[in-house]
């Protein structure tokens, strides 16, 4: 997973932050509860976007777990919309794994390969509950490979089969009202989460000899001021597709993430200050 859709914190009210920890435990708790206790170190803020984005109902319970035994938590109450993101959660995460196996250095392998044997039964139940999304994945995935393996300078078309990926993660409704905007700020999104990544990678890649497809398309000194132009262009897609969707209870987060989480995210990406936020910060605990 990534972990880079998450929200500016500085700018939610306290009881708005509550809200979305009590998201994110829930997910927490429902992979924990679905697919073992080793699922939940697979939660990711990416997923808990998702829940926030289809999740309908707000109604929490304080649940105690392992990280927080004594006092609990709030935690989002189980729902379809919590088995679907934990699923596809376990889906995109086993499938990571397999791609760390195939690649990169020997005790980074060696620690996929455990780790995927130990997701392997939750992937098994996972893939069940969520077919359509396994099978979009497995499909996206391969012509990722692909373009890896054959070193394309094509970046739009790496770019592409993530989005699409992503996109496949909202379920139809049947409502094309809802499911054309959900599925075109989830395909941006995608994009954006893809290129970022790229970004972040690309010392790291260039060290490994590794395929990066912004070195690819730009040359290891990648242009930052033209990645900025097409990252922004993603994020103002997201964002246009977002406001075609109805208000939730949930929308003030959605918008948060949006507008201020994710260029503050792209900002430090882009002036090489992610990791260093990341160390410092260790993140507070959810």
């Amino acid at each position: 997973m990534f972990g880079y859709v998450r929200p500016d914190r500085a700018h939610l009210t306290d009881e708005a932050w509550e809200r979305y920890r009590a998201a994110y435990c829930g997910l927490c708790r429902c992979l924990g509860k679905t697919y073992g206790p080793a699922a939940r170190y697979i939660l990711r803020y990416d997923f808990v976007f998702l829940v926030l984005l289809l999740e309908e109902g707000e109604a929490c319970q304080t649940r105690r777990c392992p990280r927080h035994p004594l006092g609990g938590r709030p935690c989002l109450e189980e729902s379809q919309t919590l088995a679907l993101c934990a699923g596809e959660s376990v889906i995109l995460a086993y499938y990571q794994l397999s791609d760390g196996v195939a690649d990169g250095a020997f005790f980074h392998r060696l620690g996929c390969r455990l780790a995927r044997r130990t997701l392997k039964a939750a992937y098994r139940r996972a893939s069940a509950a969520c077919g359509g999304f396994d099978r979009q994945v497995g499909q996206c995935l391969r012509e990722l490979d692909g373009l890896e393996r054959a070193r394309s300078p094509q970046m739009d078309r790496a770019a592409d089969a993530f989005a699409r990926l992503l996109a496949a993660a909202a379920p139809e409704t049947g409502d094309a009202a809802l499911d054309r905007p959900r599925r075109q700020l989830l395909y941006h999104l995608g994009r954006w989460i893809y290129l970022v990544d790229a970004v972040d990678d690309l010392e790291e890649d260039a060290r490994r000899g590794r395929y990066n497809p912004v070195a690819a398309r730009y040359g290891e000194a990648a242009d930052r001021a033209a990645l900025a132009v097409t990252l922004g262009h993603s994020l103002a897609l997201a964002q246009s597709a977002f406001q075609l969707l109805p208000r939730t209870s949930w929308s003030d987060l959605l918008e948060n993430i949006l507008y201020l989480g994710l260029p503050g995210v792209q900002q430090l990406v882009l002036t090489g200050q992610w990791h260093k936020k990341e160390r410092d910060k260790q993140e507070t605990t959810l």
